[in-house]
């Protein structure tokens, strides 16, 4: 096998399908990408067995052929070439002979037929969204799955289209982000959990481009995702999600609607007292119109004022600064709304059309 690339279309390639190869694994042919020149195209592979991708690239074949590369090590090599004109070279071995300028590097491959392909998934169930508004609703939801796996439908994210809107909801146990989008177009209902690892990587190679579409297909045990010169094919969850709609409610005592930028500037600033150990809450007194942030700590303390507009009672509740911080960071809204029960029941943060909702437990606290 003979290929030439220019650097930055390699390197693109390699950035993409890193995102689905172990760190860990048992099976050693798992840490390797797949580069297969067999028929006219390029393509590069890697799959961890949940996760897959594979992509093409452009390039010319000079001989056919196809070779499984330690992905690590040939990424790292890649980078620290030149910028110009890379050539790849396998023998009948499957050492890879890497040629950029005056920099000659040979490492040992595998055969790629050793290489797991990813499943054929039969493109029958499906939507279409856009890269930027995919990228958007996974980046407004992604920061609430669970980072463990002690209960492995946390670690996922629910989406479901049906009657023309898209949801996708993410929760921990302490907090719920559900994202909804109108997408144009007939489609099939579908209801999957989706790892939050797939999503996450996913994000990282969509582009922000309105104009360019993601096809994504359905089957009872996998999920595709088309769009570009890339294909992603992960795992579903197994299992019935969480019913969010018996958490959600439309009562309250209190609104408040707020500044966005002011509020989370100063929730930065308090967050400068509470060290990562201590995990001290902060304090939202609200009285008359202003809302006033507190938080007393073994650093010190701080109060400030905000002017908001409100309805109903006046009340004190606490906080998990960072469950805050998240929710209001991926807000477009200026002003935002802010709804409030007591100091033990969950607030919720949304706008008028319910496009996107947050729901926060309070936490104990002393005043």
């Amino acid at each position: 096998m003979k290929l030439i690339f220019d650097k930055s279309n390699l390197t693109k390639a390699v950035n993409i399908v890193l995102k689905a190869v172990p760190s860990k694994t048992t099976m050693s042919i798992l840490e390797c990408i797949l580069i297969d020149a067999t028929t006219n195209v390029i393509k590069f592979t890697s799959n961890d067995m949940e996760l897959g991708i594979e992509t093409t690239v452009q390039g010319d074949i000079i001989e056919k052929g196809k070779v499984s590369i330690e992905a690590k090590l040939f990424a790292d090599i890649v980078r620290k070439l030149p910028d110009n004109k890379i050539t790849i070279e396998t023998d009948e071995n499957y050492t890879s002979k890497i040629t950029c300028e005056k920099s000659k590097f040979n490492i040992a491959g595998r055969s790629g037929d050793d290489f797991s392909y990813l499943p054929t998934i039969v493109k029958d169930k499906s939507i279409t969204i856009s890269q930027f508004m995919l990228k958007e609703i996974i980046n407004q939801t992604i920061f609430s799955i669970s980072p463990n796996d002690n209960n492995k439908m946390m670690t996922g994210e629910l989406l479901e289209f049906k009657e023309g809107k898209l949801k996708l909801v993410g929760l921990d146990g302490h907090r719920i982000a559900i994202r909804n989008v109108a997408l144009e177009g007939e489609f099939d209902d579908v209801k999957v959990v989706v790892p939050g690892k797939t999503l996450s990587e996913i994000s990282k190679i969509l582009t922000a481009d309105a104009e360019s579409m993601v096809h994504i297909y359905f089957t009872n045990n996998h999920i595709l995702f088309e769009f570009d010169d890339t294909i992603i094919v992960s795992r579903l969850i197994d299992g019935e999600y969480f019913r969010i709609n018996q958490m959600l409610s439309n009562d309250y005592e209190t609104k408040i609607t707020i500044n966005k930028k002011e509020f989370i500037d100063s929730i930065d600033r308090a967050n400068l007292l509470i060290s990562e150990s201590d995990k001290r809450p902060i304090i939202i007194n609200i009285i008359d119109n202003s809302l006033e942030v507190k938080v007393n700590s073994v650093n010190g303390s701080l109060n400030e004022d905000i002017d908001i507009e409100k309805e109903g009672k006046d009340i004190m509740i606490g906080f998990n600064p960072k469950f805050l911080m998240d929710a209001l960071k991926v807000i477009d809204d200026e002003m935002v709304d802010i709804y409030l029960v007591n100091p033990k029941a969950p607030c919720f943060i949304r706008d008028k059309n319910t496009n996107y909702i947050y729901l926060i437990l309070p936490v104990n606290f002393t005043a």
